[in-house]
């Protein structure tokens, strides 16, 4: 069986980073697959999944109610290794391109205080597994670390 292309990326040269996972065709409409890696793969701890999930509620909610992108949203959601997100987008995009909306949600979480949306046994089947905290802290690391200062290293994948 072939691998999917996202086993094909070296791992062990990996690093934090904003990166064009793959491009898609669904008719006529490219989606870009973007690979929001937050932690060093296999260097250092994962996340736990309270602050995972945290992550993804607030992004998702963010991402979804964004007046210019909004519309283009097609999934958020985190890695299966805990390492990162995946968004995904209806147009054809490289990293550069969404720098600054990457930016503005990373800082939205960071900044984030209250309620989360959606962590409530109505709204979610694990409500009680948020961690708001580590969720704050973890967006300031990625701001502070990658998005703040992005080089051309962390924008396209290792060779």
């Amino acid at each position: 069986m072939e691998k999917i292309a996202s086993f094909t990326i070296d791992h062990l040269r990996l690093v934090p980073g904003l990166y064009v996972s793959r491009k898609d065709t669904v008719g006529s409409e490219v989606i870009t697959t973007f690979d929001l890696r937050m932690t060093n793969p296999n260097e250092e701890p994962v996340m736990n999944t309270a602050e995972v999930h945290t992550i993804e509620h607030l992004g998702a909610t963010f991402l979804r109610n964004h007046p210019d992108y909004g519309k283009k949203i097609i999934y958020f959601g985190p890695m299966g290794c805990r390492t990162g997100f995946y968004l995904l987008l209806a147009g054809d995009y490289e990293s550069k391109d969404i720098v600054p909306l990457m930016i503005e949600m990373y800082e939205f979480i960071r900044d984030y205080r209250g309620e989360v949306p959606g962590a409530s046994p109505k709204d979610c089947g694990n409500y009680l597994d948020m961690n708001l905290g580590m969720a704050n802290y973890l967006a300031n690391r990625y701001l502070e670390q990658v998005l703040y200062h992005i080089t051309e290293k962390r924008l396209v994948y290792p060779q």
